[in-house]
C-alpha cells in the first residue's frame, strides 16, 4: 500500500531504527516509545490487522515476535516484556503491528494507559536498536 508508513519503512523509504529485517517480517523501534527499547514487529507485506494475516504467516510472524521479546529482555536487561496488538480500534497505523515493550518491576505502567516518551537523540535510539539486534544473534 503506497501511503502506509509501515510499508514505506519496510521498503526503506522512511528511515527507522531496525532491530530485524527478514523476508516476510521486520522490527524497528517505535519513535514514541512507552519505554526506551519499545519495538514494533510488522509483516513486510501490507496486512491491515490480525484478522487479515494470511494463515501461513501466523506461525512465522509470531515466532519472530517471540524472538524479539526474548531479545528485548536480554539485550536491555529487562525483567520482562509487554507484548500487545491492537486490532482496528486504537491501531494508530492501519497495518498489523505487535508492540514489544521492555518492562521492569516498579516501572509504573498500569493497565492499558500507555504514556509515551522520546529518545534524547538519534544516537540514543540507535544504541537501543543495536543492543536488541545483538541479542537476536
Amino acid at each position: 500500500m503506497p501511503t502506509c508508513p509501515f510499508c514505506a519503512i519496510a521498503r526503506g523509504e522512511i528511515p527507522a531504527s531496525f532491530v530485524l529485517r527478514e523476508e516476510s517480517v521486520c522490527a524497528f523501534l517505535d519513535t514514541r516509545p512507552v519505554f526506551k527499547g519499545h519495538v514494533l514487529v510488522v509483516p513486510r507485506e501490507h496486512t491491515d490487522d490480525l484478522l487479515t494475516l494470511p494463515e501461513p504467516l501466523v506461525s512465522p510472524f509470531f515466532t519472530t515476535v517471540q524472538r524479539v521479546a526474548r531479545a528485548v529482555e536480554k539485550g536491555l536487561g529487562a525483567d520482562g516484556s509487554f507484548v500487545a496488538v491492537n486490532n482496528k480500534i486504537s491501531q494508530s497505523v492501519p497495518h498489523l503491528h505487535v508492540h514489544v515493550i521492555p518492562r521492569r518491576k516498579g516501572d509504573g505502567l498500569r493497565g492499558f494507559f500507555w504514556p509515551r516518551g522520546k529518545y534524547e537523540s538519534d544516537e540514543e535510539r540507535e544504541e537501543f536498536a543495536r543492543r536488541i539486534r545483538e541479542a537476536l544473534e
